[in-house]
């Protein structure tokens, strides 16, 4: 099932992706819903690319005012400015054209923050007050005590697997899950994704 309202990594950096085939009211509301919840992992002034598609002129202008009220900045291209290779709206589905993997080798304490556009590797645990967000997949080389967001801009393929997965709070695209009161011991890594709609979390090895 496509999103409505998608953010992606490319080649010519980070793009808007519409669903045309739902109404534009919707779509904004859940482009403000999107950019309100994701204010912390977009830079001020950040460039983001827009390929029209079925979009008036005044829609257009709309959508420039939400993102200027966001401090953002929406890029209109052209479809021959994408090359060949690009994944465009009809393909997202499909396929998922991400930034550069962010490696970190270290444990990430209490009160810091990693933030990439793409999906982030931890070689170490993330203590409790640390906060992990990506625009793709977060992998745990060890355990995980803080705040995880992966598929930030929308992507509900998007995976968290770790070694102890025991966040204070699971976010995955919009959804969020938090810790439950009794943890289990598992043996194992662990990964959360999105099924039915819901966060699940499984043993992924023994």
């Amino acid at each position: 099932m496509r999103e409505d309202v998608v953010f992606k990594g490319s080649k010519i950096g980070l793009q808007l992706f519409l669903n045309e085939d739902n109404d534009f009211k919707s779509l904004t509301d859940k482009l403000i819903a999107k950019l309100d919840a994701s204010i912390e992992f977009f830079g001020k002034g950040t460039v983001v690319n827009f390929l029209p598609k079925g979009i008036t002129n005044e829609q257009l202008m709309e959508l420039n005012n939400i993102f200027d009220n966001h401090g953002l900045s929406l890029k209109i291209v052209e479809e021959e400015q994408i090359p060949e290779n690009h994944i465009l709206n009809d393909d997202i589905e499909d396929a998922a054209v991400q930034h550069e993997l962010l490696v970190v080798d270290k444990t990430v304490r209490g009160g810091q923050e990693i933030v990439n556009f793409g999906s982030i590797l931890i070689n170490g645990d993330v203590n409790p007050g640390a906060k992990i967000i990506a625009g793709g997949n977060i992998e745990i080389k060890g355990a995980c005590r803080g705040i995880v967001h992966a598929g930030a801009f929308g992507d509900s393929s998007a995976t968290i697997i770790a070694e102890k997965l025991l966040a204070s709070q699971i976010r995955i695209s919009d959804l969020i899950a938090r810790a439950p009161d009794v943890l289990e011991q598992v043996q194992g890594a662990e990964m959360a994704s999105i099924k039915d709609g819901n966060i699940v979390i499984n043993v992924i090895n023994s």
